[in-house]
C-alpha cells in the first residue's frame, strides 16, 4: 500500500514538473495558421478610417487600417508566423457583417458602429473612435433641423445604423420624408451634391471627410443636432475568445501606451491623401477617456 502511494506521489510530482503544453489552436487563429493568410475587410470610401487613396488601389489606407496593422502584428507574434500573408477584401455597409459571420473575412477595419443588436452576430475590438449621427445638406437648402426636412427626399447608406434610425424616426415623427438607400457613402453624398436628395444622414466624422474632399466644401453644412452615439471598433467573429484576446490585448497596448496619439494626429490633424486635406478634428474628451480605459461595450451610455 505504501509503495502504491509512493508511486502515485512520484507520478503527480512528475506531472507537476512537466512544462505546460501549448493550448491547441481553435477557431479563427487555427484557420489563419493552417491557411497562412489573414483576410482583412476594408472599405473604399470611409475617410479617414479605411479608403482608397488613389484610383485603381487594391489596399485601403486610414486610421482603422493602421490600428488593424497592429492587431495583425500581434497575431503574427502569437502564431509565430512573421511571414503571415495579409489578404484584403473590400466590403460595403451591407456585406461587412455577413462576411465576418460566415468566416470570409477575419477582421473588418473601417467605420462600423458597435451596438447590442450587432453583437448578436459579431464581436468588436476595443473602441477606437466615437462619433454621432447627423446630416449634411447644402447651405442653400436652408435646412437647420430635422423638422425642416419634413416631406423632403433624403438619403443614407444601406446597411447602416443611420438608415435604421432615420426610417424609425420618419415613422415615429410622421415626417413624410422619402428615404433613398445608397449603396455606399460616396453615392449618398453625390445625391446631395447633384440635388437628388436634400440631406445625407451619416456619422458626422464621415460627413466631415466627404465635405472636406468635395469640389466645394464651403457649400455644405453639417447639422448641429446629434441623433445617436456611434462607437467604432473593428469587427471580429462572434464567440471566438482566443482571437478576441489577441486583438484586444494589441489595441489596449496601443491605446494605453500613448502610441495611438501619433496615429490619431496622422489622420485627423495632418494632411491626408490623396489631396492633402486636413480634417482638423481634435481628439474629443470622450475619446481620450475611452482610449485611457479601453472598452468594447455597445452601451451608448458608456460614451456620453
Amino acid at each position: 500500500m505504501q509503495f502504491k502511494h509512493l508511486s502515485i506521489a512520484l507520478l503527480l510530482a512528475a506531472v507537476a514538473a512537466t512544462p505546460a503544453v501549448a493550448q491547441e489552436l481553435t477557431g479563427t487563429l487555427k484557420k489563419i495558421k493552417e491557411s497562412g493568410t489573414i483576410n482583412i475587410g476594408q472599405r473604399d470610401a470611409s475617410i479617414p478610417f479605411s479608403y482608397f487613396a488613389k484610383d485603381g488601389a487594391d489596399q485601403s489606407v486610414g486610421y482603422a487600417m493602421d490600428i488593424c496593422a497592429h492587431i495583425v502584428d500581434a497575431i503574427k507574434a502569437e502564431l509565430k508566423m512573421p511571414n503571415l500573408k495579409v489578404a484584403y477584401t473590400t466590403v460595403t455597409s451591407a456585406t461587412r457583417i455577413p462576411l465576418i459571420a460566415n468566416g470570409t473575412i477575419d477582421l473588418e477595419c473601417g467605420s462600423t458602429t458597435n451596438n447590442a443588436d450587432r453583437q448578436k452576430q459579431v464581436n468588436y475590438t476595443n473602441t477606437y473612435f466615437v462619433t454621432a449621427n447627423r446630416y449634411v445638406a447644402k447651405k442653400s437648402s436652408n435646412i437647420h433641423s430635422l423638422a425642416d426636412l419634413k416631406g423632403k427626399t433624403v438619403v443614407s447608406t444601406a446597411g447602416t445604423t443611420n438608415i435604421k434610425w432615420l426610417t424609425e424616426a420618419n415613422t415615429a415623427q410622421n415626417l413624410g420624408m422619402s428615404i433613398i438607400p445608397a449603396k455606399d457613402h460616396a453615392e449618398a453624398f453625390l445625391m446631395v451634391e447633384t440635388g437628388r436628395a436634400v440631406a445625407f444622414f451619416m456619422d458626422d466624422i464621415l460627413l466631415a471627410g466627404l465635405v472636406a474632399n468635395s469640389k466645394a466644401p464651403a457649400d455644405y453644412e453639417i447639422g448641429s443636432e446629434a441623433y445617436s452615439v456611434e462607437p467604432y471598433g473593428a469587427m471580429m467573429p462572434k464567440d471566438d475568445v482566443a482571437f478576441a484576446k489577441v486583438a484586444n490585448a494589441a489595441t489596449q497596448k496601443l491605446y494605453t501606451s500613448g502610441e495611438i496619439n501619433a496615429l490619431y494626429d496622422k489622420w485627423f490633424l495632418k494632411p491626408i491623401p490623396p489631396r492633402g486635406i486636413t480634417l482638423n478634428v481634435p481628439m474629443s474628451p470622450m475619446l481620450k477617456r475611452v482610449l485611457a480605459n479601453p472598452t468594447n461595450s455597445p452601451d451608448p451610455a458608456m460614451y456620453k
